[in-house]
């Protein structure tokens, strides 16, 4: 079956999703061992989450890019997630689905979440043709992330390693045996349709 041109896909549960994201040990292993961010973790900046395994892997460099060496699975709230995407704003303008150039503004100014969809990766992280979700958080939504929303902070460091490791033998399929189970979300259509050019 063809993949849509955007899509949330993800590892999800019931009552969770898994984001993930990448730091510096520092901040990562903390983040690990207490299950919740660390004092050293800014709460007035905007956060990037990321459902999609892979596309963290193409931005951190399967954990290799300077601060980014610990790769972070955050179970989050799908309460907290859906939240996310009603406040959203796409991060850029789009004719048509937005009215003109400076409502937008006004929206992303306003928004405290903001969408960005950027190319799915495969296991060489190559751009696939189809579009996977970024979420970046700000103001009332990191502080919600790491109050409310997490559930659960995991070190995927390890399982990035070995991956990668596969990949770069050439062993895709065995690689591809490890990867999260990322399926569609549920509900999706009506939680992004805002946000689909």
């Amino acid at each position: 079956m063809e993949e849509p041109q955007r899509r949330i896909r993800a590892f999800h549960t019931a009552s969770t999703v898994t984001v993930y994201q990448a730091y510096c040990p520092e901040i990562g292993m903390p983040a690990v061992r207490r299950g919740r961010f660390p004092a050293a973790w800014k709460r007035d900046r905007m956060t990037w989450i990321k459902p999609s395994f892979l596309w963290m892997m193409y931005r951190c460099g399967w954990g290799t890019k300077a601060g980014q060496e610990t790769v972070l699975a955050v179970e989050i709230t799908r309460d907290g997630f859906e939240w996310a995407l009603r406040n959203a704003c796409l991060s850029s303008y789009v004719r048509g689905l937005h009215s003109d150039h400076s409502t937008w503004q006004r929206e992303l100014k306003r928004a405290p979440t903001r969408v960005q969809w950027d190319p799915e990766r495969d296991l060489r992280l190559r751009p696939l043709p189809y579009r996977s979700l970024q979420l970046g958080l700000s103001g009332e939504a990191v502080r919600r992330y790491a109050d409310e929303w997490t559930v659960s902070i995991s070190d995927v460091t390890p399982l990035a390693r070995e991956i990668h490791a596969l990949v770069s033998s050439g062993d895709l399929d065995s690689a591809a045996r490890l990867l999260p189970e990322e399926r569609p979300y549920p509900a999706e259509d009506e939680l992004t349709a805002h946000l689909r050019p």
